[in-house]
């Protein structure tokens, strides 16, 4: 019985394992056969090496990519194919070429220079209307859609030129000036000719800044922090449509049409308003981002075209240590026919509008958030502030108030100001507006007055006059003579003139209350502001503990002091007006002042005059203290 259950047990086993072999070599068979479905190779371990793997799923991305751009292109079929014009009508263009002429349209020799193009190095117009497609963003029904083809085309263009731009020296680059001649040979496609009455400006710059490439990339397409940022140079900032939100969780592809207004603070410099495309790109190889912008003149709701923004914007390279390095290019055409005289040197030499103002602001900024940051109150900061939280409500109100003064200085219909015809001294422009419902603002009727003259002395040394409190009761009326002592001291960055303070004026009267006020100083090579506003007691003790900020209510006045023009070598001053470009400055000085406290008050002649005499006796205050050493003679224009 014994041995018969054994034998009937091991007859069991072999048909098991009969049955486990056959499966096993249904299994080897299958696996032998099998392929990857990301990139058909075998799917065995051991059978294919890393870069033939890498380069199949890298294949099999492409055929997709050409899936998607097919399934695009076939929305176009029938349309008549045309030559590659110079759009000179993009409507046009965009209404006679599809997306897949798009896609070959970049790539080849540009002039008899062999150069990557935008389709080698960040992708092509491909990629654009893949992500387009399959990112979508803020997708609807729009005028925009129909010239969705011509606005990528114009992209991808841009994006190639700004990277050569950027990179390329001679010939097209002699000592920071663009050569026309050879601009217009090595790019004949895009924008096509410069039009007629406009001049062209062109500029490139480039350094070094305290921020990662990843959070510069989101400044820069994000409109509001951008608006934030660059507040000084950027008066109105809106994104109209948002035609790619970008690919894999970033703005690498993304594609947003804009509009901005870009100012110099001044009343004597009109502002410059541009309708754009703005392209964000990565590039596969090294890492480095582009972001270019470049007009949609064809769709400009304006019949009048005053500025032209040829392709403009950065590259940006990775750093160690947070660091990145950022190569700016602006390039504009415009009508500057109505900049003052006083400030054509300046605005002729790209000072004013162009990329080393730019880059100055974006590394001034970029310092000023890194302290801003700070999880520890550095060395340098002095005064009343002890706790963090304090420190950044403090530089979080003064930023307020900066972007709120250089929103007054220039006649910017973004600040619903209104200009007051008939306010009396012609050299000075007064506006009004009423405040009602503003927590950041007291409620009622505010005028504000501003104007620009020429001093002869070194800009460094007018800034560094205006921002002495030791000095403030030489030009400030409105401190009665009391002396001025610093109560707390911010430091901002690596130049000791860009801080933020608090300062108590003590009074000479008994009777009257000390007075605070609330200034932040800061510094470039393009320029520099010194803004102050009077504060309550009260809402500055809870900004001190961490309070919110937004809350405090403030009428900024201040100054904006500018080179007059590009710096002359010793004895020169091709250029200047009467001798303003040696070494000068241009001060604009700016009063925001609240004369009703009732916003459906009338506004009286009583209060413009007043407020036209206090800002031409601060100025002649401001011309008496730091021209008692110079003696050079001044130009008419403003004098």
């Amino acid at each position: 019985m014994k041995n018969q259950h054994e034998r009937h047990e091991n007859s069991q086993l072999r048909a098991e394992n009969d049955k486990l072999r056959a499966e096993n070599m249904r299994y080897k068979e299958a696996l032998s056969s099998a392929s990857c479905p990301n990139c058909g190779g075998p799917a065995a371990l051991g059978e294919m090496s890393f870069d033939e793997h890498h380069l199949r799923v890298e294949n099999a991305r492409l055929r997709d990519e050409i899936d998607r751009i097919s399934g695009i292109a076939a929305k176009h079929v029938g349309k008549p194919m045309v030559p590659f014009p110079v759009l000179s009508s993009p409507l046009a263009v965009a209404a006679a070429r599809s997306p897949l002429d798009l896609v070959g349209a970049y790539g080849g020799v540009v002039g008899h220079h062999t150069a990557p193009t935008g389709l080698d190095m960040f992708g092509g117009a491909g990629d654009l209307l893949r992500s387009m497609s399959a990112a979508g963003g803020h997708h609807h029904p729009h005028p925009l859609d129909v010239d969705k083809p011509m606005i990528v085309e114009l992209a991808v263009a841009a994006m190639d030129e700004l990277i050569q731009m950027a990179q390329l020296d001679e010939p097209l680059w002699s000592e920071a000036l663009l050569k026309e001649e050879e601009y217009a040979r090595m790019f004949p496609r895009g924008l096509g000719p410069k039009q007629y009455g406009l001049k062209s400006e062109a500029s490139r710059h480039d350094a070094v800044v305290i921020m990662t490439h990843s959070n510069l990339v989101e400044i820069l397409m994000d409109v509001n922090q951008f608006a934030t940022v660059f507040s000084s140079i950027v008066s109105r900032a809106s994104t109209h449509e948002e035609l790619s939100t970008g690919v894999a969780g970033n703005y690498n592809g993304a594609l947003q049409v804009m509009s901005m207004e870009f100012q110099v603070p001044s009343p004597l410099v009109p502002t410059r308003e541009s309708y754009f495309v703005r392209y964000c790109k990565q590039h596969s190889s090294d890492g480095t981002w582009a972001v270019v912008d470049v007009s949609l003149d064809s769709l400009r709701p304006s019949p009048v075209l005053k500025c032209r923004r040829r392709p403009s914007g950065c590259l940006i390279q990775e750093m160690p240590n947070g660091y990145s390095k950022v190569t700016w290019v602006e390039h504009v055409e415009v009508d500057d026919s109505s900049v003052h005289n006083i400030y054509k040197p300046l605005v002729n030499s790209g000072l004013a509008f162009g990329a080393k103002r730019w880059v100055g602001t974006l590394d001034r900024q970029c310092e000023r958030l890194a302290s801003a940051m700070a999880i520890n109150i550095p060395n340098g900061d002095l005064g009343v502030i002890t706790s963090v939280e304090g420190r950044k409500s403090m530089l979080k109100l003064a930023e307020r108030m900066v972007a709120s003064f250089c929103g007054g200085v220039t006649a910017s219909v973004a600040h619903q100001w209104t200009t007051l015809s008939g306010s009396g001294a012609e050299d000075v422009r007064v506006m009004t507006r009423k405040s009602v419902d503003d927590p950041g603002r007291p409620p009622g009727i505010v005028l504000n007055a501003a104007t620009s003259f020429w001093l002869p002395v070194p800009p460094a040394a007018v800034f560094d006059f205006l921002r002495d409190e030791t000095s403030r009761s030489e030009w400030d009326i409105l401190s009665n003579g009391g002396a001025v002592q610093e109560m707390c001291h911010i430091a901002n960055g690596r130049d000791h003139g860009n801080s933020v303070s608090l300062l108590r004026v003590n009074s000479v009267n008994s009777n009257q209350s000390n007075m605070l006020i609330l200034q932040e100083s800061c510094t470039d090579a393009s320029g520099s502001y010194v803004v102050y506003a009077p504060v309550d007691i009260v809402a500055m003790n809870v900004v001190l503990n961490g309070g919110d900020p937004d809350y405090v209510a403030l009428l900024p006045s201040g100054f904006a002091i500018l080179p007059d023009g590009p710096a002359q070598p010793a004895g020169g001053n091709s250029g200047a007006v009467s001798g303003a470009a040696a070494g000068g400055s241009l001060l604009t000085v700016a009063f925001q002042i609240l004369v009703d406290s009732v916003p459906t008050a009338k506004l009286s002649l009583g209060s413009v005059a007043t407020v036209n005499s206090l800002i031409a006796c601060t100025v002649e205050r401001i011309k008496a203290a730091v021209c008692r050493d110079s003696s050079p003679q001044q130009p008419a224009a403003l004098a």
